[in-house]
């Protein structure tokens, strides 16, 4: 009797053991299978300490800028985590993929008639005016009107009075040298004027928004038979879209994606920003254009407090070179023309299906409000990253206070991310997505806006959710709006005048079709162009 007690005691002791050693791993299963997740997005190891940044250059910025990407994905909102489910079980693929290019690719080379620059005339000075992609479209156009008018063009002048106050030289944003060599069958660019010259009597002219080449062979062009130079008093839209002789098309391409190339030391900061990004996996490069100077020039006051309102109205009524004083906020977002804000930026990509992983590079200067309108979109994307993240103090230290140097590196990761989201249809979403479209029709979300904010206000007023109809909604409006190949867009019809010029998409926008052509066509590489 006492050994079958012993046995059955040893029977339950063995039961207990197996148990308790289930329970144990288990537990370390457990463990093993949550950290991982949290592991996903802490910073790689190779990424560069970030410093402190309260007594620094760069303490302009606000605190959401100054944190690190959060060691753990917080919890997403419950809209958010239904549709992270659903990009796992295969719309996630879907969503980084690339529109169809339809073998599209550059057609940039001279047509055989085309000659290298005649004898020169005399010089040709440009003021550059603007931020930096208004200034990159103007000296592009500047190089066809040296062209059409056979002048030497000096090495243009950037702006130092605009609203960013930038002292930066043309050497210090662009390379100086590339420019000249890859222009000498073009045209003649030197870095300045001869010194016999520099005291001579100068033809100041603002040369006449979106002309064509009759206006510059006509009506400029005369300027010669008494000046040996002429200066352009502002560059930015000083010549026509549309209607203008193929090889000067396809020169302004080649001024702008290969003549026209950063500063080597730009290029290189860049690329190596482009690599931090990429060890994330696939990003997207936002331009959230919630800025001050946007916002105060724009009167778009949603989601600001009276404070911060007034604020940008006072901006806006000191600023002299801004016509338009008096702004409706509310219609100005109804119609559209609002850049949208954080928080609608979060809706937007949370209805598109984006998982709260989603790398995203913050593509913008100083966002307005910091941490107060950022906090929402933090909440639902944590991995937001921009250069002051990904770069060290010291390592930025040379582009600080120089907002064209600035912009530049954001311009480099938006051309090279793997998705590009504009905000707002400004000069450097536009610039980028011509960029992206010449380099392969890189995929490029626009949101619309009038549609969008509709469909959020209906969210504020509770009579629409977050879910699955918000999402299909903002899906189905965007199908069509991704960088997909077409030609460019001509006026608006019934517009006249400069409204009609003005009404028509820009020509580095969308360089289709006169530098852009199917791989089959026998013209590729003449001056004629897919119509």
């Amino acid at each position: 009797m006492q050994k079958k007690r012993w046995r059955k005691v040893s029977i339950v002791r063995k039961m207990l053991t197996f148990a308790i050693t289930g329970i144990a791993l288990m537990a370390l299963l457990y463990v093993h299978i949550q950290f991982p997740a949290s592991e996903v997005t802490k910073l790689p190891d190779k990424l560069p300490t970030q410093h402190e940044y309260s007594s620094q250059k760069l303490s302009r910025e606000r605190s959401w800028i100054q944190e690190l990407a959060p060691p753990h994905l917080p919890k997403a909102p419950l809209a958010a985590r239904k549709l992270d489910v659903a990009s796992r079980n295969g719309s996630l693929e879907k969503l980084w993929k690339p529109p169809p290019n339809r073998d599209h690719v550059p057609c940039v080379a001279a047509s055989p008639l085309y000659t290298p620059p005649p004898e020169s005339r005399g010089y040709l000075l440009v003021h550059a005016n603007g931020g930096l992609n208004q200034m990159r479209a103007g000296i592009c156009d500047m190089v066809a009107v040296a062209r059409i008018i056979n002048a030497t063009l000096v090495i243009p002048e950037l702006d130092k009075r605009s609203f960013w106050q930038d002292s930066s030289n043309f050497s210090d944003v662009f390379d100086e040298d590339q420019f000249i060599i890859s222009l000498k069958n073009d045209v003649n660019v030197v870095k300045k004027l001869p010194k016999e010259l520099a005291s001579a009597t100068k033809a100041v002219k603002h040369f006449r928004s979106w002309s064509g080449v009759d206006y510059y062979e006509e009506e400029i062009a005369r300027l010669w038979d008494e000046y040996q130079i002429i200066r352009a008093a502002k560059s930015d839209s000083r010549l026509a879209n549309n209607n203008l002789p193929p090889d000067i098309q396809k020169l302004r391409c080649r001024a702008c994606y290969e003549a026209l190339r950063f500063a080597p030391k730009i290029e290189a900061m860049g690329k190596m920003l482009v690599d931090r990004m990429r060890s994330y996996g696939p990003y997207i490069a936002l331009h959230l254009r919630f800025e001050k100077d946007m916002l105060a020039f724009s009167g778009c006051t949603h989601d600001l407090s009276p404070e911060e309102a007034e604020e940008l109205k006072a901006i806006r009524e000191n600023t002299t070179w801004w016509k338009v004083k008096e702004i409706d906020p509310v219609e100005q977002r109804s119609k559209g023309y609002c850049p949208l804000t954080p928080r609608e930026v979060g809706l937007f990509l949370s209805g598109l299906g984006f998982p709260s992983n989603t790398p995203i590079y913050i593509a913008a200067g100083e966002i307005y409000g910091g941490d107060s309108h950022m906090s929402d979109l933090l909440l639902r994307y944590p991995l937001l990253m921009n250069k002051e993240k990904l770069a060290s103090i010291e390592e930025l230290e040379p582009f600080v206070n120089h907002a064209s140097q600035l912009a530049a590196l954001d311009y480099i990761v938006s051309v090279e991310s793997d998705i590009f989201i504009p905000t707002y249809s400004g000069n450097m979403a536009r610039a980028v997505e011509g960029h992206r479209r010449f380099l392969g029709h890189r995929k490029t979300i626009s949101p619309d806006r009038r549609t969008l904010v509709r469909l959020f206000d209906k969210i504020d007023q509770g009579t629409m959710k977050e879910g699955k109809n918000l999402s299909n909604r903002i899906i189905e409006t965007h199908r069509r709006r991704q960088g997909s190949p077409r030609k460019r867009k001509g006026p608006i019809s019934g517009t006249k005048g400069t409204d009609r010029f003005r009404s028509e998409e820009a020509f580095y926008v969308n360089p289709l079709p006169d530098c852009l052509c199917r791989k089959e066509s026998s013209y590729m590489n003449n001056s004629r162009s897919i119509r």
